[in-house]
């Protein structure tokens, strides 16, 4: 009876020990979930350049692209960086001619492998194995499709701010272009092209190390901007309406 009686006693106490820290329990579980809630709003509220909601990384494809422009693979980038810049170099640096290049380097490779095949059946050793390159056509309907695309959003925008219903993307326009054309006439074509490649591989790899500084930057320089341009607006559409009444 004793061990009975012991028994139930333990049985009680721990129905008690339950019922008083479940509360607490589902207390901690409650706060746990507001903490995370508040923690994804604060996440949310935070200020991304161009509105973007994914990393860098998966904006920029996420493929083998995203990786030699974010230093993933250090080798790969630093030997596409060396090719390009000595590209630069050849065409820029020594005016040596794209054609000029694709000649010398046909007629070199046509060459070794010309003399090797030969050469091999003199030494008993295989021939070289030449693969066979064959184009997919879905690749190239999905370039031009690309192509296309971007062919016909660019005369959209063309149309949309000939007909001057969008003073903003006007203004964005001229500024663009006025942009360009100060490069262009301090630049060659190719030194354009490899200043942009530059950008390409230095631009995103400091924006990922110091992105929620540069977020920050952007995101006060982005009301300043929109403050000043609507002050320009409307001193535009004033003096537009001005001219309007004299006529």
């Amino acid at each position: 009876m004793a061990d009975h009686k012991e028994s139930k006693m333990e049985e009680l106490a721990h129905k008690i020990h339950s019922k008083i820290s479940s509360p607490s329990s589902s207390s901690d579980s409650d706060d746990d979930k507001r903490s995370h809630s508040r923690a994804v709003a604060l996440k949310a509220k935070v200020y991304r350049l161009f509105g973007r909601e994914k990393p860098l990384h998966q904006v920029l494809g996420a493929g083998k692209p995203a990786d030699i422009l974010l230093w993933r693979n250090k080798k790969l980038s630093g030997g596409v960086l060396g090719g390009v810049t000595s590209l630069w170099f050849l065409f820029e640096m020594l005016d040596y001619h794209l054609i000029t290049l694709i000649c010398h380097l046909m007629i070199l490779a046509l060459s070794v492998l010309f003399l090797w095949s030969n050469a091999s059946n003199f030494i008993n050793n295989s021939p070289p194995t030449i693969p066979e390159v064959v184009i997919p056509e879905k690749c190239l309907l999905k370039a031009a499709s690309c192509f296309t695309f971007e062919i016909n959003r660019t005369l959209d925008i063309v149309r949309t701010i000939a007909t001057g219903k969008d003073l903003k993307t006007f203004l964005g326009a001229i500024a663009g272009l006025w942009f360009l054309s100060i490069l262009g006439s301090c630049f060659h074509f190719l030194t354009m092209v490899y200043i942009v490649f530059i950008l390409l591989y230095t631009v995103p790899v400091f924006y990922e190390k110091y992105e929620d500084k540069v977020d920050a930057f952007s995101e006060k320089m982005i009301i300043e901007l929109k403050k000043q341009f609507a002050v320009l607006e409307k001193k535009v559409l004033s003096s537009i309406n001005k001219e309007k009444k004299k006529d």
